[in-house]
């Protein structure tokens, strides 16, 4: 069949309400800054559409727009400056669309999607570290969380859009109908034809990247709205890709003595799981996500009281803490969990994946020391959670106390850098030597599994 690269805009559906627009101050107020709280957020007037037609009635009445979800963006992509704001609150529909599909609009939150699925005994993999993100938002963003290592960023799960478009009519975007045949795109509707040339730049080799448009030989149409962050439409709902109930689950929580023997071990878990799943072993090692967390973090840790709040145990002379999600074959709960690893050093063990797990963190010398939550003690996973989550939490705390007590001036500064994985090490002894170098006081924690970090500018004084 031949590629067709072009498509049909359509009138929007639905009807449209009077007075879509408050644009009192006390209506504006809470959506003026996101979560990177940058200050001085303005905006006329705030919106929240329920349907197709309102959405593209404040498109175009307005002359400037700003689409917004949960605003958890941490880049200020979310903080108004000036003009409409237009919220996607109130898109909140969801639908099955069969066994391997769901639809969900714009604003449904993904715990609430989540939950959704979990009663029909499915899951939507790729969600980022914020489960309140809105499905609208982290399309627009291509967002991507720890599991990307295993399940690639959003972008891999999104198989239909429902853009509203600037001129107001309406694109139903569907995967796989609309490629570029190496002239760009055409979109056609009341207003004329508009030609739309993707980049001929190439895409950075790295698991996430929201470096400017998608941009590849014989792109699907869809890619060029994800990752957009709305410049392009405003997405009004979505059909994503989901998998049937997801594996048992088990995290560790491992203590590595200095980084040179964290990122060897991190190497080798990441081919294990990568030879489970092109052979699909089922003993295979199979690792979704592996976070890391530096010495400062844990110095940090330490002094807030995060690891006697969660009853974790340190050794002294820990430089880092590996934090690992592991799925295992469904079924696997805390008692079969626990007798494998009771078996993993026998003389003849049997053959499990959480066996081989043990045996590979006893070979680079940092079992004894591994704290283990097992599928189903929801309890221990989220201490391992909180634990993890007490370093940006404690780095923050320090930069707003500094801000406070010592300078206002003082704002956070922080990095979100990938590389491939082999470039990992190098550009850690870029980012430490370069710290160091200038007198600064540092901590770096992040997605080590997709070499996807975030060196973060601690202030001396606070």
């Amino acid at each position: 069949m031949a590629t067709v690269s072009n498509i049909r805009a359509r009138e929007p559906a639905g009807e449209s309400s009077p007075a879509l627009i408050d644009r009192s101050p006390a209506a504006i107020a809470p959506y003026l800054e996101d979560a990177a709280h940058f200050p001085g957020g303005r905006a006329d007037g705030i919106a929240r559409p329920r349907t197709e037609a309102e959405v593209s009635e404040l498109v175009t009445l307005a002359s400037r727009l700003l689409a917004i979800g949960a605003q958890s963006s941490v880049t200020g992509g979310a903080t108004p400056d000036g003009g409409l704001i237009l919220s996607t609150e109130r898109l909140t529909a969801i639908h099955d669309v069969g066994q391997h599909h769901v639809r969900a609009g714009a604003g449904v939150p993904l715990v609430t999607l989540q939950q959704f699925l979990t009663d029909r005994g499915r899951w939507f993999p790729p969600v980022p570290t914020f489960n309140g993100a809105f499905v609208g938002g982290v399309i627009a963003t291509n967002a991507a969380g720890a599991a990307t290592y295993k399940y690639g960023a959003t972008r891999a799960w999104v198989d239909g859009l429902t853009v509203v478009l600037a001129c107001g009519h309406v694109l139903d975007v569907v995967r796989g109908d609309v490629r570029n045949a190496g002239h760009g795109f055409e979109i056609i509707c009341a207003h004329g034809t508009r030609k739309i040339a993707p980049g001929t730049y190439h895409m950075p080799a790295v698991p996430k990247c929201s470096a400017g448009y998608f941009a590849a030989p014989e792109m699907d149409l869809i890619d060029l709205f994800i990752g957009a962050e709305g410049s392009l439409g405003v997405i009004v709902d979505a059909t994503l890709r989901v998998l049937p109930a997801p594996p048992a689950l088990a995290l560790a929580l491992v203590p590595v003595l200095s980084e040179s023997a964290a990122l060897p071990l991190v190497d080798q878990l990441r081919q294990a799981s990568q030879l489970t799943w092109t052979s699909r072993d089922p003993h295979g090692i199979d690792v979704a996500a592996i976070e890391y967390l530096d010495r400062r973090c844990l110095d940090i840790l330490r002094e807030d009281g995060a690891d006697r709040k969660n009853d974790i145990t340190l050794p002294a002379g820990a430089e880092v803490a590996l934090i690992i999600q592991v799925e295992l074959p469904a079924g696997i709960d805390a008692s079969r969990a626990f007798d494998d690893i009771g078996a993993a050093f026998d003389p003849n063990p049997p053959d499990s994946p959480l066996g081989r797990l043990c045996r590979l963190l006893d070979q680079h010398g940092v079992f004894e020391h591994t704290e283990l939550a097992m599928p189903g003690d929801t309890r221990r996973a989220d201490q391992l959670l909180a634990f993890r989550e007490g370093a940006p939490t404690g780095v923050n705390r320090r930069i707003g106390d500094a801000k406070r007590l010592v300078d206002a001036r003082i704002e956070k500064t922080a990095a979100d850098m990938i590389v491939p994985f082999d470039r990992f090490g190098e550009m850690m002894d870029i980012y430490q030597e370069g710290y160091r170098r200038r007198g600064l006081d540092f901590a770096i924690w992040g997605h080590v599994s997709d070499g996807n970090v975030h060196p973060n500018i601690l202030p001396r004084s606070y």
